[in-house]
């Protein structure tokens, strides 16, 4: 019999229960006890959910990052975050957000909280982890209290639990030395915790543990294959059964490692290709298990169930006992549950399947497998005609793209002149000082925003109603900057609900969700929309918001759009068609609105690209592919503008020091980048590359509601300052402000405007 399993499920909840929950506990507005029963009620709901597997995965559940969790276990929490007030909880969160909830935090006027956990994406997917830190002095101390509280709730609930664990060779491959250490030299340390964890484990009844081991898909040195040899062959007398779970892309040449390491089974995803899977059959021992992920964990689209099938069958024959299914990786990159989508549109619904829907499809392949697919005929047709109807439907296809997409020439990623001819034109109208100053665009989404939002959806505002309310903010939004003294302001964006699915609302080729909601990070979520058709732009889509905010005031006003790679790399995406193909057509639309925008008289437009790291291929060896189309979409987006208009872009919590040559290939007048929570790590880039346009590397980490000093700010660009040279450099937050609230950002924008003027005093 095949067996069915899943490697993590979603944990915000149906109805972002998480989300409001976490927030109204850091806020003091409900209690610790309040806060852990949402977990318990939220878990219970999720294992309800997955009633149909085999095994269950436990432990996935996190209240802020599962990396964050791991390194708790492992006793591996940074310093900074001792001796507070509070308990286990209150650190935990320090380290997510630089604070805890206000009633731990009475000392916080003094102190200011502390610096929160580096952030970046979990490899190419748009969630953010917090990121391990090492020195040569850390040690590894058991914790295993959460684990274990979440195994014992699931087993009064009769759930067969297979607990999740990050494996230790990926725990250190993504965590930072924080000095000269090797992160290596750390794993004969760590793996005795790991040891202890699993003896626990053993000792609870356990019988399989899923230890994640996804840089299994990347290229690997010498020294990390070592280390996995190493690690496993340490564990490998463990009395639990390890299934070593990849994902996000294929072994390749690390098929033989990952095959005869010492665990009892693998899990790989098929879903992005199978040319793993004929060798790893020839490959595997006789006597492990292979768990194949068969259904998108990262996308929304229904399974060809019967295409699977195809191949599938001969592998159940030859496997047997020893071929378990899943989804291809944990869920929590996609939405709950589709049933609640009462009012999208039917033919778009038809096409999808959310978290619980793929609980049910993986039921339908493990009985056709199990008992023939008559004995799942019905849902098979169903599902037949489906997969059939998204292909044929006419909404899909629009030859007046395609034919746009065929005339691209390379002429049209070009500006009229180099950049050092630009700069002089746009310096002769912008008259800035050294180090100017800006946002990143978006300012805090009051209560009123979204209140005013709400109502004109429902149709208790007029439109009348709602533009006059979206006015007022984004008045209030110029006069809050003017009384700054910022240079170049921004309009707030008060009447976006999110800087992709604003958009994808405006654009033909697009549907959404009421209830898609993905964790981002932490309290973080967002609601993807689903790009399913050929992509174009009826009519514009900002200009009138931005030709208002220019008229409340004579400073310059930034138009501030989403760019294509990150529109892209942010949605649920089609997958008939190659990712470049949609990307393309999404410049050209994005080209029609910045040409719009220049024709209205703005002269200094940002378009947003926070996530073109994020697209890169696990693979160094394929990254050129992506970065040449990538990069062309982006100066086909921009680039049809006259000298004079300045041109910005913007990136946040990746790393970009690998690929800054291609962010220079960008040709951005202005690239500002996330440098706060990395203490300008970034910089190092400089060291053997010169950037040759300006640059503002930020230096308000917005992701925390910690104000910093302006001491601290001017520390920062003094070090950018030794790498850049000072009339290139921007004095900017490192990120939109919409999650922050007014109490916040106005102190620390105070602080950041009297640290650019120091700086220039200075200069």
């Amino acid at each position: 019999m095949v067996l069915t399993h899943n490697l993590g499920f979603p944990r915000i909840g149906g109805a972002r229960e998480l989300k409001f929950a976490l927030e109204s506990y850091w806020k003091g507005q409900s209690s610790r006890d309040e806060l852990l029963a949402v977990g318990i009620a939220l878990r219970r709901r999720h294992w309800q959910d997955q009633a149909v597997l085999d095994l269950t995965p436990v432990g996935d559940f996190s209240f802020y990052d599962q990396v964050l969790d791991m390194s708790e276990t492992l006793g591996n929490l940074p310093e900074r975050v001792h001796g507070f007030h509070g308990d286990a909880l209150d650190n935990y969160f320090r380290v997510a957000r630089g604070r805890s909830a206000q009633s731990a935090e009475g000392h916080a006027s003094c102190c200011g909280g502390v610096a929160a956990g580096e952030m970046t994406k979990w490899f190419d997917t748009n969630y953010h982890y917090i990121v391990p830190e090492f020195t040569t002095d850390t040690t590894f101390v058991l914790d295993a209290t959460r684990l274990l509280a979440q195994l014992a709730e699931a087993r009064a609930l009769g759930v067969n639990a297979k607990p999740v664990l990050i494996g230790p060779v990926t725990y250190l491959a993504i965590g930072k030395a924080k000095d000269d250490s090797n992160r290596l030299a750390l794993l004969p340390r760590l793996l005795p915790v790991y040891g202890q964890l699993l003896k626990i484990l053993a000792d609870q009844g356990v019988e399989w543990v899923q230890i994640d081991e996804p840089i299994l898909v990347t290229e690997l040195a010498p020294e990390w294959q070592q280390a996995f040899e190493q690690a496993y062959h340490h564990l490998k007398n463990c009395r639990v059964k390890l299934l070593l779970a990849t994902y996000f892309g294929q072994l390749l040449e690390n098929r033989h490692l990952a095959t005869h390491l010492p665990v009892a089974g693998l899990h790989i995803d098929v879903t992005g290709g199978r040319e793993d899977l004929t060798l790893l059959l020839d490959l595997l021992p006789e006597h492990k298990v292979l768990s194949l992920g068969v259904i998108s964990g990262r996308n929304i689209w229904k399974t060809d169930l019967n295409g699977v099938l195809d191949w599938l069958e001969p592998v159940a024959k030859r496997l047997g006992e020893r071929l378990w299914i899943a989804p291809s990786c944990s869920l929590l990159h996609v939405p709950v549950d589709l049933d609640r989508e009462d009012a999208m549109e039917a033919d778009v619904k038809s096409w999808l399947s959310f978290a619980r829907q793929k609980m049910e499809e993986l039921a339908v392949l493990a009985q056709a497998l199990n008992n023939g697919r008559a004995s799942v005929q019905s849902a098979l047709e169903a599902n037949r005609a489906a997969i059939d109807a998204r292909y044929q439907s006419p909404r899909v296809n629009n030859p007046a793209v395609k034919a746009a997409v065929a005339a691209i020439t390379p002429e049209l990623g070009h500006r009229h002149s180099a950049y050092a001819r630009r700069i002089e034109k746009q310096a002769a109208w912008l008259k800035l000082p050294a180090y100017p100053t800006t946002t990143i665009g978006s300012f805090p989404q009051t209560t009123e925003i979204r209140q005013a939002r709400s109502d004109y959806k429902a149709g208790r505002l007029d439109e009348a109603g709602y533009r006059a309310a979206m006015q007022a903010e984004i008045t209030r939004c110029v006069r809050e900057q003017e009384a700054l003294d910022l240079d170049v302001l921004v309009h707030g964006e008060a009447e976006r609900n999110d800087m992709v699915e604003y958009f994808g609302e405006q654009l033909d080729g697009y549907a959404f969700s009421r209830f898609g909601w993905v964790q981002s990070y932490g309290s973080r979520c967002v609601k993807p929309p689903i790009l399913f058709g050929d992509i174009c732009r009826p009519q514009p889509m900002t200009v009138t918001w931005t030709q208002y905010a220019q008229s409340q005031t004579q400073r310059p006003m930034k138009g501030m759009l989403t760019g294509p790679v990150t529109i892209l790399n942010w949605s649920f995406v089609r997958d008939d068609q190659p990712r470049s193909v949609s990307c393309y057509q999404l410049a050209l639309a994005i080209r029609e609105e910045v040409l719009d925008l220049e024709k209205a008289g703005v002269r200094v437009i940002q378009i947003d690209e926070a996530a073109l790291r994020e697209g890169l291929p696990l693979r160094k060896s394929q990254w050129r592919t992506y970065l040449d189309w990538a990069v062309e979409s982006f100066r086909l987006a921009a680039n049809g503008v006259a000298d004079e208009t300045q041109i910005h872009t913007h990136m946040c919590y990746s790393e970009f020091n690998d690929i800054i040559a291609s962010i220079a290939e960008m040709d951005a007048d202005v690239i500002t980048i996330e440098t706060s929570r990395s203490d300008m790590e970034l910089l190092d880039a400089f060291d053997a590359f010169s950037y040759p346009n300006q640059i503002g590397p930020g230096v308000y980490d917005i992701h925390s509601p910690n104000i910093p000093t302006q001491q601290h700010m001017e520390q920062l660009m003094r070090k950018a300052a030794e790498r850049i040279p000072a009339e290139r450099l921007w004095v900017n937050p490192d990120c939109g402000l919409k999650t922050r609230q007014w109490a916040e950002v106005i102190p620390a924008l105070k602080r950041m405007v009297a640290a650019a003027k120091a700086l220039r005093q200075g200069a």
